[in-house]
Formats: structure tokens, sequence, C-alpha cells
């Protein structure tokens, strides 16, 4: 396909846009970063403010760089990728500029709750119930045109980069929708539907498969079509990248509980026969 016929068939506006924002999300997160570092050398720059606590500050680093920065460039790579691979155009337009939207929309509700305290308390899920919900709306809406698009496509076979992509879509998906489970007491204040231990397995499977599906999965479909792309050379073999794939899908979900090692449950009173610490 040429590349006149290209930039008339593909949708590259949405691409552009969330490329954009990872540029602005990865500036504001890991200036946030540098600022929260420096606070632990130099605590007067917490500037004796609630919201600008390294206590506040610290999820609102971790949310824009993971979800903001890591977010953005991984909506804009699939994106592309999805489009040149199975040389279809998005399933469509309007649902893919609605996830564009409604993602920056998100994190600046990040950046509006955390510093004001507004928390579940769970690592790298923080948000509350309104904007969890809103999360699992844009999210199942990013399948749609992902996985719509992959139905729609010219070519015959499924590029590696897209099994990448599609695991990481669908695992987010799970791991949000379970782990977010909440009874809401106000608008902006909620108890996980999960009690003790169990909660704290519930997260940890969350926050250990955000690392290896969010952080990795996604990441690697971005790499098994940019490194060869950039070297000029197909991919090594073809049939490394799927023991590849399904060797990272079948054992990397499974993990989570390692994060509670010499937590609390671990470390005091009588627990559980099943519960395993070190």
């Amino acid at each position: 396909m040429s590349t006149v016929d290209a930039n008339l068939t593909y949708n590259y506006k949405v691409v552009k846009q969330f490329a954009i924002m990872t540029v602005v999300w990865g500036i504001v997160g890991m200036g946030l970063g540098v600022l929260i570092a420096a606070q632990l050398a130099w605590p007067q720059l917490n500037l004796d403010l609630p919201w600008t606590h390294f206590g506040r500050l610290r999820p609102l680093h971790t949310n824009a760089v993971i979800f903001g920065f890591g977010g953005s460039a991984l909506f804009a790579t699939s994106y592309y990728v999805v489009q040149r691979t199975c040389q279809a155009r998005l399933f469509s337009d309007s649902l893919a500029a609605f996830t564009f939207w409604g993602w920056q929309a998100i994190i600046v509700a990040a950046a509006i709750t955390l510093p004001l305290g507004l928390t579940t308390s769970k690592e790298y899920a923080e948000l509350e119930w309104p904007i969890d919900i809103a999360i699992a709306v844009v999210w199942v809406s990013y399948g749609l045109v992902f996985f719509g698009t992959i139905m729609k496509r010219s070519a015959p076979h499924i590029y590696v980069a897209n099994w990448f992509y599609g695991a990481f879509v669908i695992t987010v998906a799970i791991l949000h929708i379970g782990n977010s489970m909440a009874l809401p007491a106000s608008a902006f204040k909620s108890y996980s539907a999960y009690a003790g231990v169990t909660d704290a397995m519930m997260q940890w499977w969350y926050g250990h498969n955000a690392v290896g599906f969010f952080l990795t999965a996604g990441f690697l479909g971005m790499m098994y079509y940019f490194v060869p792309k950039q070297a000029d050379r197909p991919v090594y073999s073809y049939r490394l990248s799927i023991v590849h794939f399904w060797a990272l899908i079948a054992t990397y979900v499974w993990a989570g509980g390692h994060h509670l090692h010499y937590s609390p449950p671990c470390l005091t009173g009588p627990r559980p026969r099943a519960w395993s610490c070190p």
C-alpha cells in the first residue's frame, strides 16, 4: 500500500493525539517524581500543605507515569500498529475519539482527587469508584475498537504484536474490574467488596499484573512491531515469538502474592494454614 493510500485509509488523528499526550504526561509525571524525591531529602518542600505532601503526590506521580504516560503510549501505538498490520482503518473513529478524551479526563480527575486525599489507598488503584467506572467504560470501548479492527482486517494473518496488545487489553480489563469492586459510601468514598487477606490478595494480583500486562505485555507488542521496523529486518523467529507469548500469558498472570511477603499477615499472630509466608 502506498503512503498516499495509507494516509487516506488509516486514522492517524487519534494516534497523534495520544502521542502528544504521552509527552505531556511524561513531563508532568516525571516532574512530580523529581519533586517527591527531593521532598525525601528536603521535607520543607512539602510546603506544610496537605495537598503537596509526599503521601498525596506519590500516587499522583505513579498514576501520571503509568496510566497517563504509559497508557497514552500504548493507546497510540496499538491504534497505529493494529491498522498497519491488519491493513484496515480503525473499527470506529468516533469510539476511538471517545477513548482519547475519556482517558485524558480520567487522568485529569486523578490529578484533582489524589492531592485532595480522595483515595482507596490501593496501590496503583487509588482512584475512587466514580473514576473506576469511567475507566471501565473507556477500556471496554478501547477493546471494541481494537478487536473490531482485527475482525475487519484485510490481512489474513494476525501479527504477533497484536497478540500481545490483545492480551494486554483483555487482562487489564479483568484486573481493573475485579480489583475495583467496592461498596460506595458517598460520592468519593467507598469500601472494598473484599475483606482482610482476600482484599490484599486481590490487590496484589492486580498490582503485579498491572506491571505484567500494562507495562510488559503492551510494551512487548510495541517492540514486536517497531524494533523490526527500525532494523528493517523481519522478526528473527516467528515460532519463538509465539512461544514467548504463551510463556508470558500462562505464567505471569497467576503471580502476585509474593508482593505480600513480610507484610502484617505474615509477621503477626496465628494465620490460616493455607497462607504461605517465608
